[in-house]
């Protein structure tokens, strides 16, 4: 028994939750999990997933185990944004915000240990919702999968007057002056949803971003010619007035 302790311990870094199926992976039998559970060297989290006893997980350790559960499984919108370094004084303990394909429930001893919000909406065509566009930041290359940032932008557009503050996420928009334009023009060309390309060619060109012009020529005419009004979750409203192509004055 101790060299399987060892094995485990090795195999399963603290922080990380692990599963029945890697278990069995070492010779570890359910009746060996369910002693190792009655001995306190493993905790149960729930059905057939388990962390080292006393342990505390780790939100992109455990995001990471996920993946392989919730189809699409990314940090998104603008948790991404501030991860690749675009935020507007987000606050340290705002909610990890997750997008996926599927309306799963997170498992409860994720929710009971992590403040986060869940977001299954299929704001892309296609394939497009699944893992076209996430990657994994050179700086944690063992980390959770976050959208690149052409994407999380229209994510977080999406979001705006439902989930996201539109200040705010004008604010952050105000701080994407270095874009890919083909990637941005990728993901709008493949979004589903009027109110994200709207707001993001209006607020592009009224920031004056770099890419604006270049973004705002490619974009169906009529998703731009007619005035577009956001209805906030307070009741209130946005219009956004109908955009032009070519020199905005």
């Amino acid at each position: 028994m101790p060299s399987l302790i060892n094995d485990l311990q090795k195999e399963f870094p603290r922080g990380a939750p692990f599963g029945s199926v890697a278990l069995h992976r070492l010779d570890i039998s359910n009746d060996l999990i369910n002693q190792y559970v009655r001995s306190a060297w493993l905790e149960r989290l729930g059905r057939g997933v388990f962390m080292h006893a006393g342990d505390s997980l780790n939100l992109d350790a455990t995001l990471v185990f996920l993946e392989s559960r919730i189809e699409g499984l990314h940090v998104g919108a603008k948790s991404a944004l501030a991860l690749h370094g675009y935020q507007q004084n987000l606050a340290v303990a705002a909610p990890q915000i997750l997008w996926g394909v599927t309306q799963a429930k997170l498992p409860d001893w994720f929710t009971e240990r992590f403040e986060y919000r869940y977001n299954s909406s299929r704001l892309f065509r296609g394939g497009a919702n699944g893992d076209t566009g996430l990657l994994r930041l050179p700086e944690a290359p063992n980390g959770p999968l976050v959208a690149e940032p052409e994407r999380a932008l229209l994510e977080m557009l999406s979001e705006v007057g439902v989930h996201q503050e539109l200040e705010e996420a004008r604010l952050i928009m105000e701080s994407m002056r270095q874009m890919r334009s083909k990637r941005l023009l990728y993901w709008i060309d493949v979004c589903k949803m009027v109110k994200a390309v709207r707001l993001c060619a209006y607020w592009s060109r009224q920031l004056n971003l770099p890419w604006a012009e270049k973004v705002i020529v490619s974009i169906p005419e009529e998703m731009l010619r007619h005035r577009w009004v956001v209805r906030l979750s307070d009741g209130k409203t946005f219009s956004l007035p109908a955009i032009k192509k070519g020199n905005p004055g």
